[in-house]
């Protein structure tokens, strides 16, 4: 080997070892230099005054969750009860009529024909009758005066016999003709308001074509399906709160009815509660509420502000500032209403619990209200949006 080349490679080896030791003295003197921490991030969230509920103790009315549709206590469908053409409907959807009232009719010419035919054979039969009657009259007195037989006499009230039969047939057969044409004229058989008009005049309609129906608004029923252990503490006469869609105002209703049999299948008892009617409530509209049976002092939080997303469920409190996570334990529930409530143990009268709509928030994150809550808060307003930044 050349002597310029081991230069060379000596002189590469020699750089190569003062590099590394001059890395390793770098590394070395940067540990022992100390680390000045950085400044702690501490997450916050800001809230508005509704998303906080304040636990208070208060009253709690315990029942049993009812819901369906309201159904008219009284209605009826307008049947025809003879075949013909329909000449007249006088009413449609919406109409108000009175029990008795006329609401149609239909062509009466057949049944006036049919009329006449009973009363002229009415008319043969009753003159059958009296030749009858004569003839008898006769012989009799003939048998009496010894002139015919008693066999003759028996023929004779034989006929007479039948001939009142006949006419007595006529008769029922009159009946029945005068009927048809009183069937022809139909009338509404109760007071409400017509709820369906389902032909239209110049139609021909047979026997039971329906034709109106009529629904009597005054009082209307809510058929509830309850467990066999809801429905044993259920009485007669009891009141619950109704909320029915479109109607503000909260609706009193009563139980009228237990039905004593069980549904096939579900085995649920239906329950039927009674509501009187006023302006608003209509047939078909979907209600729901609670059955109340008994009330209690408890302390409440809404339901949704419970979580349970742990093992144990917990509510999410706001203390100095804070959010904290408390483990509380769950009673009765009051049902039917907007915001359900739910009876806590665990919580401190007045505590600042976070609504459901807030969504989880770990503990530590900072809260800071866009404005004051206020402790008189007894449920949270309209949700708020989820801070998502808090997650």
């Amino acid at each position: 080997m050349k002597k310029s080349t081991l230069w060379i490679l000596s002189a590469v080896a020699v750089a190569a070892l003062l590099a590394g030791g001059a890395r390793w003295a770098s590394q070395r003197q940067a540990a022992k230099t100390p680390t000045v921490p950085s400044a702690a991030v501490v997450p916050s969230i800001e809230l508005a005054a509704s998303d906080v509920f304040t636990a208070r103790t208060q009253t709690l009315g315990l029942g049993i969750a009812v819901s369906g549709a309201l159904k008219a206590s009284q209605s009826a469908i307008v049947k025809a009860r003879v075949a013909g053409e329909l000449q007249e409907l006088s009413v449609r959807e919406g109409d108000r009529v009175q029990a008795g009232q006329v609401v149609a009719r239909i062509d009466q010419t057949e049944y006036l024909a049919r009329v006449r035919q009973a009363q002229q054979q009415a008319d043969a039969a009753r003159a059958q009758v009296d030749i009858a009657q004569r003839q008898f009259d006769n012989n009799q007195a003939l048998v009496n005066q010894g002139f015919i037989s008693q066999t003759a006499l028996l023929t004779s009230q034989a006929s007479l016999n039948g001939a009142k039969a006949t006419h007595a047939a006529a008769l029922a057969a009159l009946d029945l003709a005068n009927k048809s044409l009183a069937d022809a004229t139909l009338r509404s058989p109760l007071s409400g308001v017509v709820a369906q008009r389902l032909a239209q005049p110049g139609e021909r309609v047979a026997i039971d074509a329906r034709l109106i129906e009529v629904i009597n608004l005054s009082q209307l029923e809510l058929e509830a399906a309850l467990t066999a252990e809801e429905a044993s503490r259920v009485r007669v006469g009891m009141t619950a709160q109704l909320q029915v869609e479109g109607v503000d105002a909260p609706v009193t209703a009563k139980v009228l009815r237990i039905n004593p049999s069980a549904q096939m299948g579900s085995r649920s008892i239906v329950v039927y509660l009674g509501v009187t009617g006023r302006e608003g409530l209509r047939q078909g509209l979907f209600a729901q509420g609670s059955l109340g049976t008994q009330t209690m002092q408890v302390l409440a939080v809404p339901v949704s502000s419970v979580r349970t997303d742990k093992p144990q469920p917990y509510v999410q409190v706001v203390q100095d500032g804070k959010v904290v996570h408390i483990t509380v334990r769950t009673d009765v529930r009051s049902e039917g209403e907007r915001e359900s409530l739910v009876a806590v143990t665990g919580v401190s009268e007045g505590a600042q619990v976070l609504s459901g709509s807030v969504g989880t928030v770990r503990e530590g994150v900072q809260v800071k209200f866009t404005a004051p809550p206020q402790s008189a808060v007894t449920s949270p307003a309209a949700p708020a949006s989820p801070a998502s930044a808090a997650k």
